[in-house]
């Protein structure tokens, strides 16, 4: 039996994954003070892993860095910044389910099926889906973007590090049913080379996605804003 890596052996990439799921946890409060030294204290390490930790963090957008001020993780988005998220996904993921589906040469239905079943498998062995589901949506929507062969497109949904985001938000579907649901239309469509039903089954799951997260504004506890009770992105 291998014993398991003490804290001061930890590799500056495993630093990084700690305090990446601690942020979509919640266990880093949005918009709260990171204490370097306390961290690096934790988790036996020195503050360089955890400094260059933190500077990969501001690349996903979890952490901001002011100057004098030191780190503060970044605050969750308001419900006027989901809207506009998710009017931008619509604009393009639609159009790249379809142009994914048009291509028979690299259709990439097998491997959406693929990590769909690798998604599924995964739930039945793990306690929390919660970093399954963040890991598979990713990669998901990540591959059919880059079937469409439109770095500009593809790039401008990366950059928004979207599923980062949205996953701080506690959506209904914790347990990925919903989520399976629709992906599953969506890979079947493409798989089946229908432009039309690919991009519709890409429109009707962030149509559910966008409603499912804005239900985090609903709670009576949220002093946040409030979605309107018939809220239309079209």
């Amino acid at each position: 039996m291998t014993d398991s890596p003490s804290p001061s052996g930890r590799a500056r990439t495993d630093v990084y994954a700690v305090l990446r799921a601690r942020i979509l946890d919640l266990q880093l409060p949005p918009d709260s003070k990171v204490n370097i030294d306390a961290i690096a204290r934790e988790l036996g390490v020195s503050q360089t892993p955890v400094r260059e930790a933190l500077h990969q963090l501001e690349g996903d957008n979890l952490i901001v860095k002011t100057p004098g001020k030191g780190y503060r993780t970044t605050p969750l988005l308001g419900f006027d910044q989901l809207r506009e998220l998710f009017e931008l996904r619509l604009l393009i993921e639609p159009w790249a389910a379809r142009a994914a589906a048009v291509n028979r040469l690299s259709n990439p239905g097998r491997a959406l099926a693929a990590g769909l079943q690798d998604f599924v498998a995964g739930t039945a062995t793990e306690a929390s889906t919660r970093h399954l589901l963040v890991a598979h949506d990713m990669q998901f929507h990540d591959l059919i973007l880059g079937a469409g062969h439109n770095d500009f497109a593809h790039q401008a949904i990366r950059a928004t590090h979207c599923h980062l985001h949205l996953f701080r938000l506690y959506p209904a579907d914790w347990s990925g049913e919903q989520t399976i649901q629709e992906h599953g239309a969506i890979v079947e469509a493409i798989r089946d080379c229908d432009p039309d039903a690919a991009e519709n089954a890409m429109h009707d799951h962030l149509m559910g996605a966008y409603h499912r997260f804005a239900g985090a504004f609903a709670s009576e506890d949220d002093p946040g804003p409030r979605p309107a009770t018939d809220v239309r992105l079209t």
